[in-house]
């Protein structure tokens, strides 16, 4: 066995049904006695249910996160946790209200809880994405990682098909370059392919029936897989294309990632195709044609197009991706990446691997 440094995050999961109801418990844990809950406002209602089960715990809701984590909102969310007079942040919902929990402690270290409503896999890792006159960042810090995640598949099952299945995706691509990554061990490798097991699974019988609460589980597990696995590696290629388009085009994180995936993996097959290969079994021996095929039978969305890129964009999509790239197993040159881009636009298979 080759050499290799495995760090694995210490956060705390509390995994189960009916697992909501350890919000208290795990708050006084952490010692927090003040806790600023905060929400999507597609979410409002539930974050405002939920503090008001907390009562005296609560020092009130924000529900203004965003997509891409906006610094201007991180800005307006740190006013309102002062004001409250609050000591810890309850992010209620998916990467969207996460990356705000993660954005707040990363200024001022407070504790976070999450109670995980998606399959985002961020709430267990210690990476922040933010957004600033139209760039999108990242950072990493051990102030950014939440200490404690509830996983309670229950709040999952009113999770819209076609969401569940694009933060499914999301997930299933931390996975996929984990297993290449620079840094890649064995123990993240095995986490990455067991969880993308979990997710093929899990989500065409979501599909087929959405109050499934076995596959819900399921699904939640293999997010909190590849989560892990995306905290404890480093990622390439897809991660930059994706982090591309939604800072600079402002396209839709989770739909970004589940139409990129196949498109991404193909352009890896060949360079990473020892490490791809367990990943590829799962999908019948070609990764990009099968997660393609796999994308398409769950009905997610499968074309940047269908997203809101125009086709004149893709030009400088191309452009800003290969400046400062990521490492990747296989060059990142820039006839490539547009060729890349074009198909991913179109919505038809991608290149296959070789």
């Amino acid at each position: 066995m080759t050499t290799f440094t495995c760090a694995l995050n210490p956060a705390r999961i509390v995994f189960g049904a009916g697992k909501r109801s350890a919000v208290a418990s795990e708050l006084d844990r952490l010692g927090v006695t003040r806790a600023l809950v905060l929400s999507t406002p597609f979410q409002k209602a539930d974050a405002e249910a939920l503090a008001a089960e907390l009562g005296a715990l609560a020092a009130g809701v924000f529900a203004h996160a965003a997509m891409h984590t906006p610094v201007e909102v991180t800005q307006t969310a740190m006013a309102a946790y002062a004001a409250a007079g609050a000591d810890g942040v309850v992010a209620l919902g998916g990467g969207s209200t996460i990356g705000l929990g993660k954005a707040i402690a990363y200024r001022n270290d407070c504790p976070q809880l999450v109670v995980a409503t998606t399959y985002a896999g961020s709430e267990v890792t210690p990476i922040l994405g933010q957004t600033e006159n139209g760039v999108k960042t990242t950072v990493r810090a051990g102030s950014i990682l939440p200490e404690t995640v509830i996983y309670d598949p229950d709040l999952t099952l009113g999770l819209p098909v076609g969401m569940s299945v694009t933060s499914g995706l999301n997930a299933m691509a931390h996975a996929v370059e984990g297993v290449y990554a620079q840094d890649r061990n064995p123990i993240a490798a095995m986490m990455a392919v067991e969880g993308v097991r979990a997710l093929r699974d899990a989500l065409p019988a979501i599909v087929r029936t959405p109050a499934d609460a076995a596959a819900r589980g399921a699904a939640l597990y293999g997010a909190w897989l590849c989560g892990t696995v995306l905290g404890s590696v480093g990622m390439a290629l897809h991660h930059k294309l994706c982090h591309t388009l939604g800072g600079s085009f402002d396209l839709p994180h989770a739909e970004t990632h589940s139409v990129m995936l196949p498109h991404t993996a193909a352009y890896n097959a060949g360079a990473a195709k020892t490490a791809l290969q367990p990943l590829a079994d799962l999908f019948g021996g070609d990764l990009g044609a099968g997660l393609w095929q796999f994308a398409k039978d769950l009905g997610a969305p499968m074309s940047l197009r269908d997203l809101g890129l125009e086709e004149t964009d893709l030009d400088r999509a191309a452009d800003l991706a290969v400046q400062n790239p990521y490492w990747n197993p296989r060059p990142v040159e820039r006839d490539a990446i547009r060729a890349l881009l074009g198909r991913a636009w179109e919505g038809v298979p991608p290149e296959s691997g070789t």
